[in-house]
């Protein structure tokens, strides 16, 4: 049949009926333009499909610039339309057919056009998380000072064939599985030079913890931190080592210099903070010349469906379309993620702590609700109406917060609800019409006291600073046993947050850890605490996820309980449910959770604890 082959024209018009005994087919086939995997690269191919006994095969023309097929079970040559060479062209848009990226891929997956059928082969949109389990690395990673465990085994070896096809991934492990130490083995077997260095681009609270974790697990990687009043502006000052670690403010500032290096991996650590595609950090990242790209992240995006375009498109541009045609493909709603998924899917790696760490001790949650006292039901019930008097369904936020803050404590007030930075100017005032302990408080210092007579340590998280001193003042009230006490949140200066965390750790007895989600709710290791308090509860279930694995994650060796303490009828049962309900939805990369914002907005602030 090579032969044959070889004989013959591209286009099947140009040759006889009958050819060595093989006789052309007067049908004309329904062309196919089938895109494969094959040994790690997209190929698309034309053909049609042939049925025998009940069953279907593809068969591929010789290239994708002929219009036939041959049938050699029939003996016939089978043509295609005879414009079909056109069709591919256009469908390609100047891609190589042999070599396509993964961004064509996806482009090609929608096409609309008539006169072909455009097919995926099922290895080609696979979701992460299941190739990553066939993934394995042939020999140990040279130069590691660790041993990876099997998962982050699999983690690199997934990363390493996905770059050669993609250039791009989000690593979206969740807070605890060992997202640096996979980087830093990446690094190890595909080394970034001199000439080529990589560039890591983290909050300044992770600094410390890059340079530390380089020079643990990779001692032979060089590096140097860009940062600080003393830094070079002059792009081959970058070129003096294999690894250049800067943040994201210092990079929008130099961006002019960095822009002159040809970087071999752009590494976005906690990359939710370039999840705004028209801020300006993110608009620098996107001018980064660089080979490959890792955005890595606990949580790829917190609220809404477009967060995620803009990491997907910083991973790898183009894949999900230009930003202003984004929400017509992809709607925010659970249909519109369900289809996104289909497309990130294959390049957002979540694997999640109970999935892959089998080794973990036992995690378990606790919902404990509480019904509030009659006169704390009362006047929930007035704010409440106050609340939607003033500003309506249309002031949602608003409202869901000043209810969320009464439920916290009585005594909490905002300076200004309609300041976006509101729960960071709290202030405290004691009203004698309520309790210090209220019935939220009173199950709070029961678990403390249970804690305290084990010494056992505790990590309780607020949203609002002053719950800890609330927390504090009514533990001394409450005649609770001696234990250590600190807190971390947003006014803690960053060099003394691992500090506390490490006198905590250190101190012989039991202790409490009162943190602020957002400021101390990533970052941390704080295994020696084997519960968790979530007295406040919140709106963005991926913030209390962060917040729970601080303490149930790699190094903890004793059964882990987490608290949630809410109560009845209130906003906070809705936050509950909404966290519930995110849980529920399984290992899927793509973020809804605003699919159930109006919902659950609607639901907040239409129950009522006065019965």
């Amino acid at each position: 049949m090579k032969e044959v082959e070889k004989g013959l024209s591209i286009d099947y018009r140009e040759f006889d009926e009958f050819l060595d005994g093989i006789s052309l087919s007067k049908s004309i086939q329904d062309p196919v333009a089938r895109i494969s995997l094959e040994e790690g690269r997209y190929r698309l191919q034309v053909g049609c499909k042939i049925g025998r006994l009940d069953v279907v095969n593809f068969v591929s023309a010789p290239s994708v610039r002929h219009n036939w097929i041959i049938d050699s079970g029939r003996g016939l040559i089978r043509p295609l339309p005879f414009d079909t060479p056109k069709l591919i062209e256009k469908i390609l848009q100047g891609a190589a057919a042999d070599n396509l990226v993964f961004a064509d891929v996806i482009r090609i997956s929608r096409w609309t056009g008539d006169g072909i059928e455009v097919e995926i082969s099922e290895d080609v949109l696979e979701k992460a998380n299941a190739k990553a389990e066939t993934r394995e690395l042939d020999n140990v990673v040279p130069g590691l000072k660790a041993e990876l465990f099997a998962y982050q085994n699999h983690g690199v070896a997934w990363m390493l064939d996905t770059l050669k096809t993609t250039g791009g991934l989000i690593l979206a492990d969740e807070m605890g599985l060992g997202k640096t130490i996979q980087i830093i083995a990446l690094f190890l077997l595909h080394p970034p030079s001199n000439q080529h260095p990589a560039l890591i681009v983290c909050p300044t609270t992770l600094i410390a913890n890059w340079c530390r974790e380089l020079g643990k697990f990779s001692p032979s990687i060089t590096y140097l931190v860009h940062r600080g009043s003393n830094r070079s502006g002059y792009y081959k000052d970058f070129m003096r080592s294999q690894v250049v670690i800067t943040t994201y403010d210092t990079l929008t500032n130099d961006i002019s210099a960095i822009i002159g290096v040809d970087w071999s991996y752009l590494v976005c650590d906690e990359a939710q903070a370039a999840k705004n595609p028209l801020s300006q950090r993110r608009r620098a990242l996107a001018r980064v010349p660089r080979k490959f790209t890792i955005p890595v992240t606990g949580t790829p995006v917190e609220t809404s469906l477009l967060d995620l375009w803009s990491l997907t498109d910083l991973a790898i541009p183009g894949l999900l379309g230009p930003l202003e045609n984004f929400s017509s493909l992809y709607p925010d709603s659970e249909s519109g993620a369900a289809d996104l998924a289909k497309v990130t899917d294959p390049v957002v790696l979540k694997r999640q702590v109970r999935d892959v760490a089998n080794d973990l001790p036992e995690r378990t949650d606790i919902e404990l609700p509480i019904e509030m006292d009659e006169k704390g039901a009362t006047e929930y019930e007035r704010v409440r109406q106050e609340v939607l008097d003033e500003y309506g369904m249309a002031g949602q936020l608003v409202a869901v917060g000043q209810l969320s803050l009464f439920s916290a404590h009585a005594w909490l007030r905002a300076k200004n609800f309609l300041d976006p930075n509101w729960e960071e100017s709290i202030e405290l005032r004691k009203d004698p019409a309520y309790p210090l302990i209220t019935r939220k408080m009173e199950v709070c210092l029961n678990i403390l006291k249970e804690a305290f007579l084990t010494k056992k340590k505790v990590l309780i998280f607020a949203t609002y600073n002053l719950c800890g001193d609330l927390i504090c003042r009514a533990s001394v009230q409450g005649g609770l046993p001696t234990a250590y006490w600190n807190k971390i949140n947003g006014l803690t200066p960053q060099s003394d947050r691992q500090s506390i965390v490490d006198e905590f750790s250190k101190y012989d007895g039991p202790g409490v850890l009162i943190l602020n989600p957002k400021a101390a709710g990533a970052g941390l290791n704080i295994t020696c605490a084997t519960i968790v308090i979530h007295y406040t509860q919140n709106w963005n279930p991926a913030l209390e996820m962060q917040a729970s694995a601080r303490a149930h994650r790699r190094g903890q060796d004793q059964p882990v309980t987490v608290y949630k303490l809410f109560y009845q009828d209130t906003v906070e049962e809705t936050m509950v449910q909404r966290s519930a309900w995110r849980v529920r939805l399984g290992n899927q990369a793509v973020p809804i959770d605003s699919t159930r914002d109006n919902q659950d907005f609607k639901n907040a602030l239409s129950i009522s604890p006065i019965k």
